[in-house]
């Protein structure tokens, strides 16, 4: 369990890396006799209007300044505690808090019990999520925001009952603001709570066994919603239905029908306003209750109330709903039942997380034919067949999800169109590693998911494919649309994942880069000439510090029309070939210098063909890999993230100090690791003095 804002946590917080542990804090309240305030999330947070409720008509209360006798919680939770308030559109996130209370186990993981308004107050509280592969603690104060002394956001009916106004608070305390949870689909939140795979279905069009899809999913706890968003469906208003509204789930089963001798599907909703409910067939006021016996209807929870919950027929869910969401808790109920896997079925879960990054990894969809074998590419081995398949099938269902997509909605960011491909490496000798682009034009996916117009942060997809290696490659739809994702891989047998990339290393210097190099050093004056002109300049230990380096390297590059070098840059060459770290070069270390220098000014131009001063951050793997050096994609992100402009441009003197950096870090390592094992030892004293002279 992570704090948020601690350091792994996925929760960037003021100031970087502070993190707010619960325990410690609210001990420290208590000893001082304090209620804690949360520095991290204050009363500016909330620093826009709602429905003509300006800012200074809200006021920040605790819950014993609300009522005489705040309760956590009032016998216990239930989905009738999570009522909508007037101001904030985030009926999707109570769809899902409802949907919550169904299951104590899960409940109690995200709601701990270790708090409340008596025993060890403090005026501080914590609630756990789930946030893109951990679990993390988030702690708040228990003030809220009110008018004219009552909840303004999400209450309970019992009015002196407050964790669930609570915790909505940490959840938009985790998003960013309370506004950031305007509009959504519950399947993001029940993600949050569980760590579960999600799943959308387009109710406007057919899909196939869809009832019997939900069925099981109920039977094995998957966390369902219904919303209803689409303008062209049979109008909703006159059934008792919302629209843009979404609506919990809170029980799928099938009713006989003692006049007919049949069954009919039948599934229980509930609005998060409370109130406004069906008033369709099988509605709390329709005829077709008096046919079914009193028995039957105590056992499916038939309460005939104004509570907002209500029941209504498969057919009729379909007709006037335009999407389902499904959460499933694990992997296995995915498969269970509905796809013959057997109930002890174990899965094996591998993560990554990774990014497209401007002008190095975003190379967006497969259209984009130059660019797209940039995308991050994974790379996915599974051995052995599920068991009792009898055609020797491998079960693997994939999950990509977007990350800190709530606060980028705050900052007005548009979302992202994205997805994956998964290809087939099977059916290929050799592949090069990583695929590069005349593979993917001669070679068509297997699959492809793109996420649907409901734009959900999280797309998934359950495939049946032979024991083998396959190569998954997310995408954007877009070149350069920047973001960080989550990928998750389940199978039923062991699967090896792995990012399919270049091993980090020293590689052989294109011949024609040397031969471009080598013609430029004769085309100079004379080695000679030069070689006067710096013992000029160095005197008499006949060595040179940097300004004496930047100097003489204007000298030498003054036929070329390059451009002058940055002290930052000349500091860098001097720390690059300065083995015994004297802060000095001699002439032989100086001729070695101005030969890579050569070759990287050679590099440049050839993929700098219009001679703007700068080359695409995509081109920055293969110009460093033409003079010797292989890096992994992150290090590529990495670079971009620190050398290119907003348009993921590199201009000259940036990529000289990038090919700097690498070449020293290499040979730093190098140095410490004489019998070639891959792996070093430093102190904390030698890192620091190696890393800080480079």
């Amino acid at each position: 369990m992570l704090n948020v804002g601690e350091r792994g946590s996925g929760v960037r917080r003021r100031p970087a890396g502070f993190d707010q542990n619960f325990d410690e804090i609210r001990n420290k309240c208590l000893k001082q006799k304090i209620l804690f305030r949360d520095p991290e999330f204050d009363t500016y947070d909330l620093s826009v209007s709602y429905r003509n409720l300006q800012k200074n008509q809200l006021e920040w209360r605790r819950p014993k300044e609300i009522t005489d006798d705040p309760k956590f919680f009032v016998q216990g939770a239930s989905r009738f505690d999570v009522r909508q308030g007037p101001y904030l559109g985030d009926c999707w996130l109570l769809a899902a808090i409802a949907n919550l209370t169904l299951d104590d186990k899960l409940f109690y993981k995200v709601v701990p019990f270790d708090q409340g308004f008596h025993i060890n107050y403090a005026g501080i509280f914590h609630f756990q999520f789930w946030q893109f592969g951990r679990w993390v603690d988030v702690v708040i104060d228990d003030r809220l925001p009110t008018h004219k002394g009552k909840l303004i956001f999400l209450q309970s009916s019992t009015k002196n009952e407050f964790w669930s106004a609570l915790l909505e608070k940490a959840y938009a305390k985790i998003s960013g603001s309370y506004e950031a949870l305007k509009g959504g689909l519950t399947m993001e939140a029940m993600g949050d709570f569980t760590g579960g795979v999600s799943e959308i279905y387009d109710l406007n069009k057919e899909q196939h066994n869809l009832f019997t899809i939900m069925l099981n999913s109920f039977q094995r706890q998957s966390l369902m919603c219904g919303g209803i968003f689409d303008s062209q469906l049979p109008d909703p208003d006159k059934k008792g239905l919302e629209k843009g509204h979404a609506y919990s789930i809170t029980r799928i089963t099938y009713i006989p029908l003692p006049t007919s001798n049949s069954i009919i599907p039948l599934i229980r909703l509930r609005n998060p306003w409370g109130k406004s409910e069906w008033n369709g067939r099988w509605s709390d006021i329709s005829e077709e209750w008096l046919n079914i016996p009193q028995q039957l209807k105590q056992s499916i929870g038939l309460k005939i109330e104004d509570d907002g919950e209500f029941w209504m027929p498969f057919e009729d869910f379909v007709k006037y709903f335009s999407a389902l969401e499904i959460c499933h808790l694990n992997p296995g109920y995915l498969d269970r039942g509905q796809y013959g896997v057997s109930e002890g079925t174990k899965w094996d879960l591998s993560i990554f997380e990774g990014e497209w990054v401007r002008g190095a990894t975003a190379g967006g969809c497969d259209k984009f034919k130059e660019t797209f074998s940039s995308n991050p590419q994974y790379h996915i081995t599974i051995v052995d067949p599920d068991e009792n398949d009898n055609n020797n099938m491998c079960t693997v269902i994939i999950a990509l999800m977007l990350k800190d997509t709530r606060c980028q909605s705050k900052q007005k960011k548009k979302s992202l169109s994205f997805g994956f491909y998964v290809y087939n490496l099977n059916t290929s000798k050799s592949v090069p590693k990583p695929l590069d682009t005349h593979f993917f034009e001669n070679n068509d996916p297997l699959d492809k998911v793109h996420c649907s117009e409901f734009k959900p942060r999280e797309v998934c997809k359950r495939l049946s494919v032979p024991p083998g290696k396959y190569c998954i490659v997310p995408y954007t739809s877009n070149q350069n649309e920047q973001g960080a994702f989550l990928l998750r891989v389940f199978s039923e047998k062991k699967n090896n994942l792995a990012e399919f990339d270049n091993e980090v290393g020293m590689v052989e210097i294109d011949d024609k880069i040397k031969k471009l190099a080598l013609d430029s050093k004769k085309s100079d004056d004379s080695n000679e000439k030069l070689k006067k002109y710096f013992l000029k300049v160095a005197g008499n230990d006949k060595e040179v510090d940097w300004m004496d380096l930047k100097n003489i390297l204007d000298f030498a590059m003054k036929d070329t029309g390059n451009t002058k070098f940055s002290n930052d840059v000349c500091r860098c060459f001097i720390a690059m070939m300065d083995w015994d770290r004297s802060g000095k070069l001699g002439f032989k270390e100086f001729e070695r210098l101005l030969m890579a220098i050569r070759q990287w000014q050679v590099v440049f131009k050839t993929y700098d063909k219009k001679n703007k001063g700068y080359i695409k951050g995509f081109e920055l793997r293969p110009a460093l890999s033409s003079v010797g050096y292989n890096i992994k994609t992150r290090t590529i992100n990495t670079m971009c993230h620190r050398y290119a402009n907003k348009k993921g441009y590199i201009n000259f003197d940036d990529f000289i100090m990038c090919a700097i950096r690498l070449k020293t870090t290499i040979d730093i390592f190098k140095e410490h690791d004489p019998g070639n094992k891959n792996v070093v030892s430093f102190t904390l004293e030698e890192w620091v003095e190696k890393t800080f002279y480079s």
